[in-house]
């Protein structure tokens, strides 16, 4: 007697599910490979500077921050290379600093809103998109893939080094009447065109004062930071930035 159709179909039915079970069963003892997104953004050590690390989206961030320094006008783009050598300078001076009188340069709340306040309204780049008014300093850091919170980070960086710069070398300097007698005849008078009257000496004498004053300032920072950089243990891991480490480091912060 043959048995009914149903019993005849559900053995093989009940057959396959049992394979199928175990397949599963054993695929899920197979370590499946991981789930990979479309796109992964790496980022990776660049240089060590005395254990401190520098990451390539370091210098991405110090490209993109750049548009706020007026020293780089008619520098062309910041590239890799630099943005490296002042991320490096600025690696060294933040460690002294923390070794010296970290409270010291800490600049206050004030001073950093002024600051953020004055490239609003002067900086070349800020004038031209109307960063003065919320809408247009919005558009600004959206252009430049900023925000305020990483400007103002940066901007408290930059005036705490400064700071420190003013503490440690700008004090005990004195210039004397002889050499802003000297710069004014050597170097201003014949900055203007025959026919045309410059200036007079006690009219440009606080500025020229000023000058020779931020000469001699810089030239001490320089003179210190590179004793800095001998003295540390600067290793750059990215062989297409290498030229950076030979480099003077006299990019200011």
């Amino acid at each position: 007697m043959r048995a009914p159709l149903s019993i005849r179909t559900a053995i093989p039915l009940a057959a396959l599910c049992a394979c199928i079970a175990v397949a599963a069963a054993a695929r899920s003892q197979v370590p499946q490979p991981p789930v990979v997104p479309d796109r992964v953004v790496m980022d990776r050590v660049v240089a060590v500077v005395n254990k401190h690390v520098i990451l390539s989206s370091d210098l991405d961030d110090e490209i993109r921050l750049s548009v706020l320094d007026p020293n780089i006008l008619g520098q062309g783009t910041l590239t890799r290379k630099r943005a490296l050598e002042q991320l490096i300078s600025r690696a060294l001076i933040e460690q002294q600093i923390s070794q010296e009188d970290a409270q010291a340069a800490q600049p206050s709340q004030d001073e950093v809103d002024a600051r953020l306040g004055e490239i609003r309204r002067e900086l070349p780049a800020c004038v031209r998109s109307g960063c003065a008014s919320a809408a247009g300093w919005a558009a600004f850091l959206a252009a430049h893939g900023l925000t305020e919170a990483q400007v103002v980070r940066y901007l408290r960086y930059r005036l705490e080094i400064l700071g420190f710069i003013e503490q440690r070398f700008r004090q005990g300097i004195q210039i004397s009447p002889q050499q802003i007698d000297d710069y004014y005849r050597n170097t201003l008078l014949p900055e203007y065109p025959q026919g045309e009257t410059p200036p007079s000496l006690d009219k440009v004498s606080p500025r020229i004062q000023e000058i020779l004053l931020e000469q001699q300032v810089n030239a001490l920072f320089d003179d210190w930071l590179a004793n800095l950089r001998s003295q540390g243990n600067v290793e750059i891991l990215d062989p297409a930035l290498e030229s950076a480490q030979a480099q003077p480091a006299g990019a200011h912060p």
